[in-house]
């Protein structure tokens, strides 16, 4: 099974992605993974990339397709594999059905975590984070015992700034923004299964295993 898992910012994508690689056993690939490795490699591409990395830059959609496909090129993918953050555009997701072909593969599925803007921005803002020890709380799913003050070691609770809603909601809206396309674009070939992103994680996992079974 081939598969292209997306969904927003907090919608619980990772958890998800970990009992899929550990429940079907196929890689689960992010680019930062694929760069890390082709760089750490010393390959053609990984070189070029890291010019672009080491200089803050964005690495080109050429490279970027390319070191996709040197990862997907190799033995642990042979049965399968899900990839995450890729593509994140029409031209990628050409690219990537080109590269797919080259290789003797396909696209199985498109699976989406469907969650609403208002539960995201609920989940992604309401986290707090401990300045002493780091251990982190949500104001509506985890709170702690004493608002404001962490049960481990009553140490103060804090915001991150990127946690607040003005800047969850520039990053929600960029998300869809450049991913509503996509949508369409793999909705259009029959790929695209669509999960509830708001349902229990085990509800959420089960939704999901069945679809791949099926």
């Amino acid at each position: 099974m081939n598969i292209v898992f997306m969904g927003p910012p907090g919608a619980g994508k990772g958890t998800q992605a970990e009992f899929i690689v550990k429940e079907f056993g196929i890689p689960h690939i992010s680019t930062g993974d694929a760069f890390r490795l082709a760089m750490k490699e010393g390959t053609a591409l990984g070189k070029k990339a890291k010019e672009f990395v080491d200089q803050g830059l964005l690495v080109p959609d050429e490279i970027t397709n390319g070191i996709v496909k040197e990862r997907l090129a190799l033995p642990d993918c042979d049965k399968g594999f899900l990839l995450d953050g890729f593509p994140r555009t029409i031209a990628q997701a050409d690219a990537l059905e080109t590269m797919l072909s080259e290789l003797g593969k396909s696209l199985t599925h498109v699976i989406n975590l469907k969650v609403d803007r208002s539960f995201l921005l609920a989940r992604l803002t309401g986290r707090r984070i401990c300045k002493s020890c780091g251990a982190t709380y949500h104001v509506m799913f985890n709170p702690p015992k004493t608002e404001g003050v962490c049960d481990k070691c009553s140490g103060e609770l804090y915001q991150r700034s990127d946690d607040t809603e003005e800047k969850v909601g520039t990053r929600l809206d960029e998300y869809m923004n450049k991913t509503a396309p996509l949508l369409q674009y793999y909705a259009d070939k029959a790929l695209l299964r669509e999960v509830n992103g708001e349902q229990e994680i085990e509800e959420v996992k089960s939704e999901i295993a069945a679809l791949l079974r099926g």
